[in-house]
């Protein structure tokens, strides 16, 4: 994960301690005095906060590669829930030992930069779309997103409602009625398990 020298990495790696955590379970809690920064060796997870009437809304989103848990003053609390949507590997650092590393080592300060970049990134692109998309057309745009990131049509395994729910703000029944939608008008369909966006430039037109 860090562009550096052997002896250096040894030298951060004695801060860490490798954790894995099983698909659902809470990495963090909301709320708790941030204690640990990890970084993210494997696997996923979302940062989600929660309404007044119990409904998720997702944050940020992390990949390998990526820090969650950065704390500039030692009274910092964590502002979300962070749970596995995968099986995650982790390397946790004493969150006041991470701050010293990212004031030690150049490497690690330019690593924690990108992925803050990639999150605000993230961040921003959610916002401009809940403010400017319909719930309908943020759906739309988030099965063409998820179709680019393997081979441009195909989302294997098919999303789950509930939780494209959570990455578009909308409820699971927006997200199902609009699915319906799409396959009755023969844009996409279900196969073997995935879900396939027939015609991914119909799709690109509904993106409103």
């Amino acid at each position: 994960m860090f562009v550096c020298s052997a002896e250096v990495a040894h030298s951060i790696a004695r801060h860490a301690t490798d954790r894995r955590y099983p698909v659902k379970s809470v990495i963090v809690k909301q709320g708790d005095r941030t204690v640990a920064t990890f970084l993210l060796l494997a696997g996923r997870a979302q940062a989600l906060t929660y309404g007044f009437e119990g409904q998720f809304a997702l944050l940020n989103e992390y990949q390998p590669g990526d820090v969650f848990g950065v704390a500039a003053e030692e009274t910092a609390a964590e502002e979300a829930d962070v749970v596995a949507v995968e099986e995650v590997r982790a390397a946790a650092f004493p969150a006041s030992d991470f701050i010293a590393l990212l004031e030690t080592h150049g490497c690690v300060a330019i690593l924690v930069s990108r992925a803050l970049l990639r999150q605000l990134r993230a961040v921003s692109r959610r916002v401009t779309e809940r403010m400017t998309l319909s719930a309908a057309g943020r759906v739309h745009a988030e099965l063409l997103r998820l179709a680019r990131l393997a081979d441009g049509r195909a989302i294997a395994p098919a999303p789950v409602l509930s939780a494209l729910a959570v990455r578009v703000h909308t409820t699971r029944e927006t997200v199902s009625r609009t699915i319906s939608t799409l396959e009755r008008r023969g844009i996409i369909r279900r196969e073997g398990g995935a879900l396939v966006i027939v015609a991914p430039h119909r799709l690109e037109e509904m993106v409103v």
